[in-house]
């Protein structure tokens, strides 16, 4: 009886695990992004007001790219660190978990991510999906450090 139970349970999960990564596949352009600080709850715009960028689930690979407004061609070696600063880009196998997906990072514009796993909490309404990350912590410019939780805001492409 529990052996019947437990197929039962596994077959009606990974039905809707399914779904719910049907609804996932396919390129997502981005609408809007904000850290908020998890203290204060000051929000920011990190990548400044339109920023751009595109996400895309395939059936086996996630994959992030973000930008900066105003990013230009970087002629010194300043220049080139700034624009380091101004995009995020990723990719790796994923999973869903409930409300959570899960990327693990094969590749990154940070090595530090590469083997790590990425979690990001998301949710649909219509053509949006609103994705927000968990609590992170990043360097202040005065050497001091908060957590923030990035809130994101895609467009399903036609």
């Amino acid at each position: 009886m529990r052996a019947a139970s437990l197929v039962i349970f596994l077959f009606l999960s990974s039905s809707a695990f399914a779904d719910d990564g049907e609804k996932l596949l396919g390129n997502w352009k981005l609408v809007s992004l904000f850290a908020e600080d998890v203290q204060t709850k000051e929000r920011s715009s990190v990548l400044g007001e339109h920023a751009s960028g595109f996400i895309g689930f395939t059936r086996d690979r996630f994959f992030a790219v973000l930008m900066a407004e105003g990013r230009k061609a970087p002629q010194t070696p300043e220049e080139q660190a700034a624009a380091y600063r101004t995009v995020v880009a990723y990719t790796g196998k994923w999973q869903l978990e409930g409300d959570k997906f899960i990327t693990k990072v094969d590749v990154a514009w940070n090595p530090g991510w590469v083997g790590t796993d990425q979690i990001r909490f998301w949710r649909m309404d219509g053509n949006k999906l609103f994705i927000t990350s968990a609590p992170t912590t990043m360097p202040n410019p005065d050497g001091t450090q908060k957590t923030i939780v990035a809130n994101v805001v895609w467009e399903k492409e036609q």
